[in-house]
């Protein structure tokens, strides 16, 4: 299925509400914040009509009672599909397309998604320009969502530089923004 990218929905944060309520009620025992990420957070920017959500912990420790929590209501936890810091979890069917993340909030992979939500949300040009960026892509990629996401990495990564966030992490976070490469064995 191709990407698809459409213009910025002035409902996304309505479903995002929606679907925060419940997860904030079963998570009140615990520290949280839940927050909406990603290209629909921002408006005027395009996006992939799916919302992103972190889940973003003030105690570490909580994160297994955390998954337990949420499989009550329907999320099935995932692992941190190779990223550091982050876990991923299904959402139920019944609920509107959503990613769902849960991480401390000294994680890079949390950080990442809070500075470049929150730079964005402050400079209309960098919207302009990622907006441009991400139709581009959506474009020339086709079906490959590996490839739509590689192509947004230097773009992102020069966000959170100007941010602040030191070089390593950056580093660490556009590898695994690359596509994964495999190889075939070989033929015995």
């Amino acid at each position: 299925m191709p990407i698809q990218v459409v213009a910025y929905d002035p409902r996304w944060p309505d479903v995002f509400a929606q679907i925060a309520t419940p997860i904030a009620q079963q998570l009140q025992a615990y520290a949280v914040t839940i927050e909406h990420v990603g290209s629909t957070s921002v408006p005027g920017l395009v996006a992939k009509p799916v919302i992103d959500m972190d889940i973003v912990v003030q105690h570490g420790a909580d994160i297994s009672a955390i998954i337990a929590e949420l499989a009550h209501i329907g999320y099935q936890h995932r692992g941190d599909l190779g990223i550091t810091g982050r876990e991923a979890f299904y959402a139920p069917k019944t609920l509107p397309a959503h990613h769902l993340y849960l991480g401390h909030r000294d994680a890079a992979s949390i950080r990442n998604h809070l500075l470049v939500r929150d730079y964005l949300r402050q400079h209309p040009s960098a919207i302009e320009a990622y907006a441009r960026l991400k139709q581009h892509l959506a474009h020339t990629c086709g079906d490959d969502i590996d490839a739509y996401v590689a192509g947004k990495s230097q773009f992102l990564a020069e966000i959170l530089r100007s941010q602040g966030m030191v070089t390593n992490e950056v580093e660490a976070i556009i590898g695994q923004n690359q596509p994964p490469t495999y190889t075939t064995p070989p033929r015995p």
